[in-house]
């Protein structure tokens, strides 16, 4: 299916987002799935997100790159090239003006013509869209550290029913979960595994910091684009890094703890439901690692600028 190449839309930008669909741009108010959209009725998508900050594209090919994978394991068809989606991607972005954006991709089973039950018989759906960029933390809780609730009675779906590593919408745990949390004060949740280990939250890895080491989760979870950007981190920082189970006493005795999204990049955590992590604001380990991350927003190794040519500011 070629791109349509059309000029930014009527001339003007759409601060509160552009989207791709059916070949075409428009603005993110007019993209619409039908409700009999595979995707709607059995949550049988996949996606993948990307963050645009000060006009640039951070990892960019990395993302694309697990996309790709995800439609692989759930046997979806996008008919781009890798060139051809993050040309896709880019023109969404400038199309909107947004200097800093959350820009997604995404594959629906689609639809059957026949309303067949046979999923090889659905039409595959393609979308992309950016829109204001918006974090997990917000700028307070990026400079205090977060208060999350670790959550026992509702545990992570098992990744021998749902492969974590394929992005996904089965999210009914977590936000039960994060109900659980809000009512207890909480700002934010973590789930565990069903063997009772730590696991995740929602649109998050979980980090502890131990006597200067790293820790993450390997099982149950996705293994993220900021969760790996955080391993080069420390590989260039000579800090270890290790992943495996995490128990609940090793996450509430950690000397520091932080997660990782696409959406807030590396963010301190402050409180774990009545305790202080550490001394209960953000440790030095945290604080480095944040400040590098951003800095790599400049490196064209990590990132890709988008030109909005002479419209737009």
């Amino acid at each position: 299916m070629p791109v349509q190449d059309i000029g930014r839309l009527d001339g003007l930008t759409y601060p509160t987002g552009v989207a791709y669909m059916a070949g075409q741009f428009m603005p993110i108010s007019e993209a619409r799935i039908s409700v009999l959209d595979w995707g709607i009725l059995h949550s049988d998508a996949t996606y993948d997100t990307v963050h645009v900050w000060k006009g640039k594209f951070f990892r960019l090919d990395l993302h694309i790159a697990r996309f790709r994978r995800s439609l692989a394991r759930l046997r979806l068809n996008v008919p781009f090239s890798d060139d051809e989606l993050s040309h896709i991607l880019v023109e969404c972005v400038k199309r909107s003006g947004l200097r800093d954006a959350y820009v997604e991709m995404l594959c629906t089973r689609g639809i059957s013509p026949t309303f067949s039950r046979d999923p090889r018989d659905a039409i595959n759906q393609f979308v992309a869209f950016a829109v204001p960029f918006g974090s997990v933390a917000n700028a307070r809780q990026l400079k205090e550290g977060l208060h999350l609730h670790l959550i026992d009675d509702v545990r992570r779906i098992p990744p021998e029913s749902v492969d974590p590593q394929i992005k996904n919408y089965h999210w009914l745990d977590l936000v039960t979960a994060l109900f659980k949390g809000y009512d207890a004060g909480a700002e934010n949740v973590i789930v565990k595994c069903t063997d009772g280990s730590v696991a995740e939250g929602p649109g998050f890895n979980v980090f502890i910091v131990c006597d200067g080491a790293l820790h993450t989760p390997d099982h149950g979870v996705l293994h993220g684009i900021t969760r790996q950007t955080v391993f080069d981190l420390a590989d260039a920082a000579g800090l270890r890094a290790h992943t495996g189970k995490i128990s609940e006493s090793q996450l509430r005795n950690a000397d520091e703890v932080f997660i990782t999204s696409t959406a807030g990049g590396i963010m301190p955590v402050a409180r774990l439901n009545d305790t202080m992590i550490g001394d209960g604001t953000p440790g030095p380990v945290t604080r480095a690692l944040f400040e590098a991350y951003w800095a790599r927003h400049d490196d064209p190794a990590w990132s890709l600028a988008v030109d909005y040519g002479d419209e737009v500011g």
